[in-house]
């Protein structure tokens, strides 16, 4: 039994109080070029800080992509571990995107870094790929449990190829993509206000409606922005479960930086379209 407050009641909380808006730290080169940074560890933690200290205090989930610190070794690893306890040190929630996936000890190790509280990398949750089966994460499940931790699981993916997998229809009729919903379902059962497990549903996959989005925990929709997808078409892709959906926009943002003032209207914009398109009452 944890004595940590859970995830998915910390995450409907910020969602209430700043919105869902859930922004990327996406530091890629070309992203750091166009703000005029070198392609190094100093451009990589310029680059962060300010993201952070710019939108820390307005949005509910930010969500740095650890290959993008990663692929600087050691050092980048450094600032991916201070841009972690930056972030949750202003009150944001922070999601790992590491999409890790492995089985037995290899899994537990995965989820140590990132979902162990005495670690440098904890953060609120980690995104995970079931595809050695859903049981493989058991490892990362039970310790998001103990710390008050969460995970977003690869369900129904944006990128094309993604297909081949989650559509992939099983002996009794259902496909990848659904099974791994159903286990999120069982996973978030009688949790209140909100499971801590949840989707990763792509933003940019049209009608949705053939599949039980009412996992009772949060759909992490990537795609809202440079990848096409706009806060109006959430309603259309999630139908009933909206409430639960947190928009991940990164470059529809971070292209507006390295001015803070500018990243800030971008999120409000942003931010400010997605309680247009939620339904009241």
């Amino acid at each position: 039994m944890t004595s940590y407050e859970p995830f998915g009641a910390r995450l409907r909380h910020a969602m209430d109080e700043r919105g869902p808006l859930c922004v990327g730290i996406d530091p890629h080169a070309s992203l750091l070029g166009e703000w005029g940074l070198n392609d190094d560890v100093a451009g990589l933690e310029r680059f962060s800080r300010t993201v952070v200290e710019a939108l820390s205090d307005r949005v509910a989930v930010f969500k740095p992509q650890s290959a993008f610190f990663e692929r600087f070794g050691s050092r980048g690893v450094a600032v991916l571990e201070k841009t972690v306890q930056a972030a949750r040190a202003a009150g944001a929630l922070v999601l790992m995107d590491a999409k890790r996936g492995d089985i037995g000890s290899t899994m537990a190790a995965y989820a140590e870094a990132f979902l162990h509280k005495d670690s440098p990398l904890f953060s609120d949750a980690l995104t995970v790929s079931p595809y050695l089966g859903y049981g493989s994460l058991a490892p990362a499940v039970a310790l998001a449990r103990e710390s008050g931790a969460g995970l977003f699981v690869l369900a129904l993916t944006s990128n094309p190829e993604g297909g081949e997998v989650q559509h992939a229809v099983r002996a009794d009729g259902r496909d990848v993509g659904a099974t791994m919903l159903a286990h999120l379902a069982a996973e978030n059962t009688g949790e209140q206000p909100l499971g801590s497990f949840g989707a990763v549903v792509g933003a940019t996959l049209g009608d949705l409606s053939s599949y039980d989005l009412d996992i009772n925990g949060p759909l992490l929709a990537p795609g809202v922005g440079a990848q096409g997808a706009t806060p109006a078409d959430l309603p259309r892709v999630f139908g009933k479960a909206i409430r639960n959906v947190v928009p991940n926009v990164s470059r529809g943002v971070l292209r507006h930086g390295p001015d803070a003032g500018a990243l800030r209207a971008s999120a409000e914009r942003f931010a400010d379209e997605v309680r247009a398109a939620l339904p009241t009452g």
